[in-house]
């Protein structure tokens, strides 16, 4: 079998676990309402959610890229897998519990595995074929866990939000048995899902156990010779990837951040009016256009420079924030949702611009990068806080400050410096 086609079957079952973790990232987003309700959370106690889950990258992912270093990328991903089944399965006594805490570590344990299976995959898509296509086959992949974005929302408010959700008024009203009745119900609905999701992830753990992935050095295939990569003893020594952390994480915040306020902006009376389940069908809107925004990516950057295309995508993201920042009803409500096309492509360009010309220290340079993803920790929780204090519709500017980084990223941050 030539290199061209174990590639090709390497890539196609490399795009199951993208699928995977974007599914499960997204269902954060109905989670969020749903918690909120159940534990009579603000918007900055509901954020810890998002804080707990991308913390995990910060915490978690420096010792992956150590991991996939000493023993390799498939081992890498097995492990991840196991790790991240695991985090589900805790779930199931976190919902039985009613414990807010419980939930918290349970999404800790997931991230952590999905932690070690991004500081794996990213990297080795990048390296599987020709360093100039790393980008379009990287955001080609992507586009996978964008399906898996996509759908959660659907799946998670079958399963999650099925049932009318008591308003915080209506929730104090309840006496002591019948509060308790009701949280019990409620988080009851989180413990199938989840149980299904572990399932999965151990069946895919052993898949991978039993396949032979093709065993590729980061420096045969980095644009640059091993003898110029040693000339510096870290990846912190470059530049480019340096600047490009600090772009991953302000591009997780602002997506998190917006996808994690969607339900609750488009519940807003100025903005839509809609229910917890009505609005949680719309979030389908704004991970649907990441979804096709990075097939088109993936043929676009073939043919215009990836750098040139995050930036502007990172400006039209920023113009549409300016829009739903200024108006109301439909017009803001469209606005924010079509943001998820311009994200599209910006997490595998980013990634790759700053991997670029790393050579031996890739591994640790994707270790970086995956930490960088803490951003989507640390910027939903001060947009919360924003939230409780000027009001939700207000607090977009801060996804709006971190896509203006981004197109300077693009336009100049990514250069390879001398």
């Amino acid at each position: 079998m030539s290199p061209k086609n174990t590639y090709l079957g390497s890539l196609s079952i490399l795009t199951s676990l993208f699928f995977m973790w974007g599914f499960m990232t997204c269902l954060n987003d109905i989670l969020i309402p749903h918690l909120k309700s159940l534990f009579i959370l603000n918007y900055t106690q509901v954020m810890l959610v998002q804080f707990c889950f991308f913390a995990a990258y910060f915490l978690a992912s420096v010792p992956s890229g150590y991991f996939v270093e000493k023993f390799n990328y498939q081992k890498g991903i097995i492990t991840g897998l196991v790790i991240a089944s695991l985090g589900c399965l805790l779930f199931y006594p976190a919902a039985a519990f009613v414990s807010y805490p419980l939930f918290l570590a349970a999404f800790f344990i997931l991230a952590s595995g999905i932690t070690l299976l991004q500081v794996a995959a990213n990297p080795y898509v990048t390296i599987l074929g020709r360093p100039e296509t790393a980008s379009s086959r990287l955001t080609l992949t992507q586009a996978f866990n964008s399906l898996g974005t996509t759908l959660a929302p659907y799946f998670g408010g079958l399963f999650v939000l099925s049932t009318a959700v008591k308003s915080g008024e209506e929730i104090k009203g309840l006496n002591p048995d019948a509060l308790e009745a009701y949280q019990s119900s409620q988080a009851a609905l989180v413990q199938l899902p989840y149980l299904m999701l572990a399932a999965s992830l151990f069946i895919i753990a052993i898949i991978f156990a039993c396949i032979k992935l093709p065993d590729i050095s980061p420096v045969s295939s980095i644009n640059q010779s091993t003898e110029q990569a040693s000339e510096r003893k870290s990846a912190w020594n470059y530049r480019h990837l340096v600047l490009g952390a600090l772009g991953i994480f302000v591009y997780v915040g602002a997506e998190v951040a917006i996808g994690s306020f969607l339900i609750s902006y488009l519940g807003e009376q100025r903005v839509a009016g809609l229910s917890v389940s009505e609005a949680s069908k719309y979030v389908s809107f704004y991970w649907g256009g990441a979804m096709l925004g990075r097939f088109a990516g993936a043929w676009l950057m073939s043919r215009i420079a990836a750098s040139r295309l995050l930036t502007f995508n990172a400006l039209a993201a920023t113009t549409l924030l300016i829009i739903t920042l200024s108006s109301s009803d439909g017009i803001a409500m469209w606005s924010i949702l079509a943001i998820g096309l311009f994200n599209s492509i910006m997490f595998p360009t980013i990634f790759s611009l700053a991997l670029s010309g790393l050579g031996d220290h890739t591994g640790q340079g994707s270790g970086i990068l995956c930490a960088a993803i803490v951003g989507g920790a640390i910027v939903p929780v001060a947009q919360g806080v924003l939230a409780d204090f000027i009001g939700i519709h207000l607090a977009f500017v801060l996804p709006a400050m971190c896509y203006c980084y981004i197109a300077y990223y693009g336009w100049k941050g990514y250069r390879l410096a001398d």
